[in-house]
């Protein structure tokens, strides 16, 4: 009987687990922000190095331009996208909430169902 009857009671954890998921997700997404502007700082004081001793260089030659890097994407950040994906919201939406563009989640999403590694 009491076998029975724990079946149908809730588990009365679940709630705190979804809480900390939540919290898990929101801290990675933050992480993920202070990364890339932390990136972007570094670019720019890489940036200014490189265009000091140009300017003060009395030769008129230009500068050469800095190739752009290929944005590597932390795999965390892709599970992230999965998983709001299988919960039904939209690229944009996906995009706003995991700090990253539509093209990126595009990618994302086709890259990971063409590869069949769709885990969440």
């Amino acid at each position: 009987m009491l076998f029975i009857l724990s079946i149908f009671l809730k588990d009365p954890y679940k709630s705190l687990r979804e809480e900390i998921d939540q919290l898990s997700m929101q801290q990675i997404q933050e992480m993920y922000v202070v990364k890339k502007k932390l990136k972007v700082l570094e670019e720019e004081l890489l940036l200014d190095e490189q265009v000091m001793p140009q300017m003060m260089n009395t030769s008129k030659s230009p500068a050469p331009s800095p190739k752009p890097e290929k944005k590597e994407i932390h795999d965390i950040i892709k599970n992230q996208v999965l998983v709001l994906s299988k919960q039904g919201l939209s690229i944009d939406q996906i995009a706003r909430q995991s700090s990253l563009t539509a093209e990126e989640v595009e990618i994302i999403l086709s890259s990971t169902s063409l590869k069949g590694d769709y885990y969440a």
